[in-house]
């Protein structure tokens, strides 16, 4: 039995967008970290005394996971490395800000958290039926 539920083209069209919008977004960033390096990240790992070694993995949670959420193959659990790598994102970069607001009165975390939440919306509905993975991958 097909555990895929199909839905209407609205709803997988709707899908389609927030997997774009999520994956194109955090891969901006992770192509900013291939053309200037992960030090910055890799010192921080150091200084939590994790090993530096684990600055790289960012690589997987900011390119090689959106291009697969992009794409629409392993969808859920490409997602579920976005949401790991967000959160690994707040508590090395921007934990001082979780309770701060901007001047304009929004959460100074805002953007961390739409692509937290994101993320995990897109492990829990999938990729929809535009995908290269389709049902079986997803």
């Amino acid at each position: 039995m097909n555990n895929y539920q199909a839905g209407g083209v609205s709803e997988d069209m709707g899908k389609l967008l927030l997997r774009a919008a999520l994956a194109i977004l955090i891969l901006f960033h992770g192509v900013a970290k291939i053309f200037n390096g992960v030090g910055f990240i890799t010192g921080m790992m150091g200084k939590m005394g994790l090993p530096a070694e684990f600055g790289y993995l960012v690589y997987v949670g900011e390119v090689l996971a959106p291009i697969l959420v992009l794409i629409g193959l392993w969808t859920r659990p490409a997602a579920l490395v976005i949401a790991i790598n967000m959160v690994f994102a707040v508590v090395l970069v921007h934990m001082g800000e979780v309770f701060s607001v901007t001047k304009t009165g929004g959460w100074a975390l805002e953007l961390q958290g739409l692509f937290l939440a994101a993320a995990l919306a897109v492990a829990l509905l999938g990729a929809g039926r535009y995908s290269v993975g389709g049902s079986r991958w997803n």
